[in-house]
């Protein structure tokens, strides 16, 4: 591990230096079979991270209440359905970096202006916030199920994320990060047993959707929007292409990028299923879905899958937030000191970059402080926020298109033809959810 270290740092060091990549530096002296474990290794990081981090536990919830509202439905190919996004706008946001070497806020500077610029950082902030507000509703929800106040279990929750303070450099924290977001293989479990229907599984892949779509009859639409919202969020845009500089990755180690990446793509839409699935067990079982909480919702699992069901349950939601409340305070600690000048770098000892890490900590802490706010509809608050988060971020997916494919800025790694034809699709679906939203909401249907 010391090795990869010494790599970051030398990478750290010679960012410019295209002779050099970070697959070339992790597996110097290596050969053969153990090479290839050690790159492997080595390259997962920023978007599987990224990508595990979006199934947060804001989305859990709104996943394991999805399949209570509406059962094994066509939800489930449609998580699948989503994945190329989760991949393609990631993709881009790496490729930006390491191609560049500059953050994508200071590109956002330097090519559209101040105002754009600080509508960016405010609209992550703002979006980050509504975000990490829901991973300690989630991460306090099964903490409380053991007998512990709300405010005990909102302070166990809080330290336990400004924990990876502790870890040194990007390389210990990125390694924190992958080992929490493997954890996520408990929803697995639990929707194992909550004994599905594979013939029901396999039906909602193969045939046409059976579902009512009386939009004020069962909140269909909603779960829609929150589906789609969730595939992807505006942390990703930032972490991703900050951790790829962090991490130094150079236009040499694309495929590497992308392989991490892909990784992720996969994971996040099976994970997402998972609970979906088992959500589903709880179909009629839950009164009152709206008005419910986290902690009723993992409670309703035990007559179905026992005890041991809902501790797991309780555990990945935890997880989820843990490894969300993390990522997300960073995306936003980087994109607010990079807009200050502040010196910016998980690579940095909290004296060294003493606002940077303040501001990790002030998210956090301000999540931790508003779930105490009395009769908060938690439950819904997770499902609104995919929705809200989403309509911030369009104007982001517009300057990331733009930018990745600017040929004066990227050269030969500009997008061609048809990753243009898809950046500017994905552009058109987010558009069209934030207009949806927009329209619904003054008619009084969301």
């Amino acid at each position: 591990m010391s090795e990869v270290h010494s790599a970051l740092a030398s990478q750290e060091g010679n960012l410019s230096d295209e002779s050099i990549s970070f697959k070339e530096n992790v597996t110097k002296g290596k050969t053969g079979y153990k090479r290839k474990l050690w790159l492997f290794w080595a390259l997962l990081g920023p978007g599987i991270i990224s990508s595990l981090s979006n199934n947060d536990a804001g989305g859990m919830i709104s996943y394991t209440m999805t399949g209570a509202m509406f059962g094994i439905s066509f939800f489930l190919p449609l998580l699948f359905l989503l994945a190329p996004i989760d991949y393609n706008m990631q993709e881009m946001s790496m490729r930006l970096g390491a191609v560049t070497k500059t953050e994508y806020r200071q590109l956002l500077l330097n090519h559209f202006g101040k105002f754009w610029h600080w509508t960016s950082v405010a609209a992550l902030t703002l979006a980050n916030l509504m975000y990490i507000i829901t991973e300690f509703v989630g991460m306090t929800a099964g903490l409380t199920l053991m007998g512990l106040s709300l405010w005990l279990a909102d302070l166990i929750s809080f330290a336990f994320v400004c924990v990876v303070l502790l870890f040194m450099g990007y390389w210990s924290k990125e390694r924190l990060g992958i080992l929490v977001g493997a954890i996520n293989v408990v929803f697995i479990i639990v929707a194992f047993m909550s004994h599905p229907d594979p013939t029901e599984i396999g039906k909602v892949f193969t045939s046409w959707p059976d579902v009512s779509w009386d939009l004020q009859e069962n909140g269909v639409l909603i779960f829609i929007l929150a589906t789609i919202g969730n595939a992807i969020a505006p942390f990703m845009l930032y972490y991703n292409n900050n951790t790829t500089l962090d991490k130094g990755l150079t236009r040499k180690d694309l495929r590497l990028g992308r392989i991490d990446i892909g990784l992720g793509s996969l994971l996040q839409p099976l994970f997402a299923a998972a609970v979906m699935i088992a959500g589903a067990a709880l179909f009629g079982q839950v009164a009152n879905l709206d008005d419910s909480n986290p902690s009723e919702l993992i409670t309703a699992f035990e007559p179905i899958t026992g005890r041991l069901g809902s501790i797991l349950f309780a555990l990945g939601l935890f997880n989820a937030g843990w490894l969300a409340a993390i990522t997300i305070s960073f995306s936003s600690s980087y994109t607010v000191a990079g807009a200050f000048g502040w010196k910016r770098s998980q690579n940095h000892k909290i004296s060294e970059a003493p606002k940077f890490y303040a501001f990790y900590f002030g998210c956090l802490l301000v999540g931790a402080v508003a779930i105490l706010i009395p009769d908060l509809p938690l439950s819904m608050l997770a499902v609104f926020t995919q929705i809200f988060a989403i309509m911030l971020f369009v104007p982001d997916l517009i300057f990331l298109v733009l930018l990745t494919g600017n040929r004066k800025l990227m050269g030969e790694y500009a997008n061609p033809g048809w990753k243009r034809i898809v950046g500017w699709g994905i552009v058109s679906i987010y558009s069209a959810v934030s207009v949806v939203t927009i329209i619904f909401t003054v008619m009084g249907i969301m």
